[in-house]
């Protein structure tokens, strides 16, 4: 199928075929579910006076044969903090983005190779022919289906329920709805009707068979007046250290709001084929070229164990050799993820 001479591409770029919408943050009650009674959340500012830990500003002084601990509470740890509130008559939160589901997996958009081109839609057509893509399809829909979406927000909600709709010259044509905690976060096992059908929504649009839009609403019972947790922004340079704040929020026109990229993390948490992964008994992980998992600090796919996203594509596709079907999934939800692989970004 590939040649001897055949090298992976100095240019070598794929764009992602799972495209979010950034999520709006709206607050209601959970009995009103019509979108007319639902109002962003707004981000607000307030200043805190933050506890000083014990043991870096305590200290002990002899008195008489016996220790006082003595506290420094002149200079107060004042800061100046982001917040999203729930107002004190509504206990719920909602949370909606639009998705797009894109075909041509594997098609680069940029690669200075012809031969290697050839050599990877062979793979591809390969994969899709034996193997399909509706184990990742239905891995796509139930984090769909479970809210990871919501990240913090799911932790601390005392219910949560989806809705997924397909929309088609702007009209919803199909809806699905889903009790969030009746799908598992750690696992893939759990089944439904609903869930089959979205996946094969997934599955036709990563096929390219059909154009696929869907609209998702999760709404997620906090409580009256509880926080809620939209992404934080990461700002490197603030300036003068006066008034300057130390969570800043992300917000669309004032509203709390979640990063698309965000929810693309969340997505994509569907790898639990990488090494070891009984080990830390972390459960899946964001699809990533080396396994990079930022609560662990470490990388599941090292190099040197052969089952990084490059070797097992330079296996696949410079060498002709498949790899067994659970990395040959990984292989292709990392080109669904997209990005940038050429050989000179290997190092």
């Amino acid at each position: 199928m590939t040649s001897i001479q055949l090298k992976t591409p100095s240019v070598l770029a794929f764009e992602r075929k799972l495209d979010p919408s950034d999520a709006l943050f709206y607050s209601s009650k959970w009995e009103n579910q019509e979108p007319t009674t639902w109002e962003p959340v707004m981000v607000r500012t307030k200043t805190i006076c933050e506890n000083i830990s014990h043991h870096k500003s305590g200290k002990l002084v002899d008195q008489s044969n016996s220790a006082k601990l003595v506290i420094n509470t002149s200079k107060p740890n004042q800061k100046t903090v982001d917040v999203a509130m729930l107002p004190a008559d509504s206990d719920t939160l909602r949370v909606s983005f639009t998705l797009r589901v894109l075909g041509g997996v594997g098609v680069p958009s940029a690669c200075n190779n012809s031969d290697y081109r050839q050599a990877l839609a062979q793979v591809i057509e390969q994969y899709r022919s034996d193997v399909g893509f509706g184990e990742l399809a239905r891995r796509y829909a139930m984090n769909l289906a479970n809210g990871r979406f919501l990240w913090r927000n799911r932790l601390t909600a005392e219910k949560v329920e989806v809705d997924v709709y397909r929309l088609e010259r702007g009209e919803r044509t199909a809806a699905w709805n889903f009790d969030a905690f009746d799908f598992p976060l750690r696992h893939f096992s759990a089944d439904s009707d609903s869930l089959e059908q979205l996946a094969e929504v997934i599955q036709s649009g990563l096929e390219g068979d059909t154009h696929v839009l869907l609209e998702i609403v999760a709404h997620a019972r906090m409580g009256r007046g509880q926080e809620v947790f939209p992404s934080q922004e990461l700002i490197l340079d603030q300036g003068d250290a006066m008034g300057r704040k130390s969570r800043t929020l992300y917000q669309i026109d004032g509203a709390a709001a979640l990063h698309s990229q965000k929810i693309g993390n969340a997505l994509r948490t569907i790898d639990d084929w990488y090494p070891d992964k009984e080990v830390d008994g972390l459960g899946p992980i964001p699809v990533q070229a080396y396994g990079a998992a930022t609560s662990k600090r470490r990388a599941y796919r090292q190099p040197k164990q052969k089952m990084d996203f490059y070797s097992l594509l330079d296996q696949w596709v410079l060498e002709g050799q498949a790899p067994d079907v659970d990395q040959q999934h990984f292989v292709m939800a990392s080109l669904i993820r997209g990005g940038v692989f050429g050989a000179t970004n290997k190092d």
